[in-house]
């Protein structure tokens, strides 16, 4: 008996024979089991924009250490190169669009971060590298190791493009009080200085209060050589203030940011899809943000706050 002659194969519809491949994000954090904080609030949000994400994870904790108590182990910062070689060894280097990192835990992390970042460009000149500086906030003051915020300063900040500290390190990084609106921009704009030669140099300052500022309100400001921009949103009660929102207001700026190339729309967006975020965590009084739940916001919000220029 013969063998039947083989299926033919369906042919693949024209559409899918030659798929535009997503970007690439290095993204390097902390990461919990429970909830969202570090890449475990910055990597679903990228991928929900279409971004392929290479999550390294500095530390693994069941959760948040807001919680008082925790379990897990903070990874040497030797184990930071060892992936990158491994990804390096893959030959995918070239194809990293950005770096993204937020929480460093000690002087080595920094150091295997900034390390990254230099073999990122290496291999693609072009990537840019979004530095979070997980330094310290309003409140609870540096919280953090106390050499910290110094090392990011002097080893990370230079080789940003992109940098998204909160109101409390913006001045702990410049020295500048910032209290009004004029302030805030002269404080942002001594930072960009010191962003790397070359890039765009945004830096985006978080969870901003100030005087004019209307009762009830938040901001954020985005500074860049093209001009400032400034985003509003109530803001919602949320006490105790829950944590994952610094990360994943910086991974949604800089996906926006990827996608369109835009600073203003970028800001408009990241901020919109953050207020959807905060709003549902707040009625449905959880004390994680509910990362999953508000994904369809992250594309597309369904309320826009506009970013109006202000410099």
């Amino acid at each position: 008996m013969k063998d039947a002659p083989p299926a033919a194969q369906p042919a693949l519809s024209p559409a899918l024979t030659a798929p535009a491949l997503p970007q690439n994000i290095l993204s390097i954090q902390s990461w919990v089991s429970y909830g969202h904080v570090g890449n475990a609030a910055a990597v679903f949000p990228l991928q929900r924009l279409g971004f392929e994400v290479w999550a390294i994870h500095t530390v693994q904790f069941s959760n948040h250490t807001g919680y008082g108590a925790w379990t897990g182990a903070v990874f040497p910062p030797e184990q930071v190169a060892d992936l990158i070689d491994g990804i390096e060894a893959r030959g995918a280097l070239g194809d990293c669009n950005a770096v993204l990192s937020g929480y460093m835990g000690s002087e080595g992390t920094v150091a295997a971060v900034v390390d990254a970042v230099r073999r990122v460009r290496v291999a693609n000149p072009g990537a840019l590298y979004a530095c979070d500086p997980v330094m310290g906030d309003v409140g609870r003051g540096v919280f953090v190791r106390p050499e910290l915020p110094d090392l990011i300063a002097a080893q990370a900040i230079p080789e940003a493009d992109v940098v998204t500290p909160n109101q409390f390190e913006l001045e702990l990084m410049t020295g500048h009080t910032v209290d009004t609106l004029e302030h805030a921009l002269e404080a942002a704009r001594a930072l960009r200085e010191r962003l790397r030669a070359g890039g765009p140099r945004i830096v985006v300052v978080t969870s901003l209060v100030r005087s004019g500022a209307p009762e009830g309100s938040i901001e954020t400001l985005v500074v860049t050589d093209g001009g400032a921009w400034l985003c509003r949103t109530p803001l919602l009660p949320l006490d105790p203030p829950r944590n994952g929102t610094g990360d994943a207001i910086a991974a949604l700026f800089l996906g926006h940011y990827l996608r369109g190339g835009d600073a203003a729309q970028a800001l408009s967006l990241a901020m919109s899809a953050l207020y959807a975020l905060l709003q549902r965590t707040h009625v449905a009084g959880t004390r994680e943000i509910q990362l999953v739940a508000a994904q369809d916001e992250f594309l597309k919000p369904a309320r826009l706050f506009e970013a109006q220029q202000v410099g």
